[in-house]
């Protein structure tokens, strides 16, 4: 049940936020709702900027919804446990990140021999430098660790406990590139894609045992992936301001 109120929250929360963004962008900015629907740029940060507050508030929310149940340290109870030692912890750090390069090219060889679709929802997202920054910083600060602690520290043990560890693995994988799945719309090989990559984020943490581990390869994945956007737009030269 827990699961299902956290699931409630996030779609009623990331309703109202949005909601909330919007019209404090429009009273601001003073524009009429029809500029901001005709403006794919200013949209496009409405949406990004709205995807970061909600990020945080649910881990707020699921902070509260732990606190109430157990007096154990947050963190540790959604699996978040550390290293053994000082010297493995930093190695293992770097190698996870290093696994996340390697997944990143991975998925971009074989992503150019697969269908690719012309445009994809989440393009709508790359229309402006400002955009385009906040972007990359929700993916790299927020998203690794929001998405981290809610699949694979909060979904994937309650999947394993019920139905085993391989299921757990492969459902929770299943489930994080549904979760993706708005923003790739139409990009069946892309989505596709994507539950392979958590299914190895949470093949990586069962292995593990920390969430910690899957957090390094993502945050590696989501790295390598906006660096190279960057560096190959020039440090993003040809966006409008």
């Amino acid at each position: 049940m827990d699961l299902v109120y956290l699931v409630m929250f996030y779609f009623l929360a990331g309703a109202i936020i949005t909601l909330v963004v919007a019209t404090v962008t429009l009273v601001a900015f003073h524009l009429s709702t029809a500029a901001l629907q005709n403006s794919t740029s200013t949209k496009a940060v409405v949406l990004i900027v709205s995807q970061g507050i909600l990020s945080v508030a649910t881990i707020g929310f699921l902070y509260t919804l732990v606190r109430s149940r157990t007096g154990a340290p947050f963190w540790p109870t959604v699996g978040w446990h550390e290293f053994h030692s000082m010297l493995s912890r930093t190695g293992a750090s770097l190698g996870y990140v290093g696994s996340g390069f390697l997944l990143a090219f991975a998925v971009g060889w074989v992503s150019r021999y697969v269908g690719e679709e012309s445009s994809l929802p989440m393009e709508q997202l790359f229309r402006s430098r400002a955009s385009v920054i906040l972007l990359m910083a929700l993916g790299i600060v927020v998203a690794p660790v929001v998405e981290e602690t809610i699949f694979r520290g909060c979904i994937y043990p309650v999947i394993a406990r019920t139905f085993g560890v391989r299921t757990g693995i492969i459902s929770t994988g299943v489930l994080f590139g549904l979760a993706h799945a708005q923003q790739l719309w139409g990009g069946w090989a892309q989505i596709a894609l994507i539950m392979c990559v958590g299914i190895f984020l949470t093949y990586v943490r069962a292995r593990a045992g920390t969430v910690a581990a899957s957090y390094f390869v993502h945050l590696g994945y989501n790295s390598i992936l906006f660096a190279g956007f960057y560096f190959a737009t020039g440090g993003l030269r040809y966006f409008p301001s």
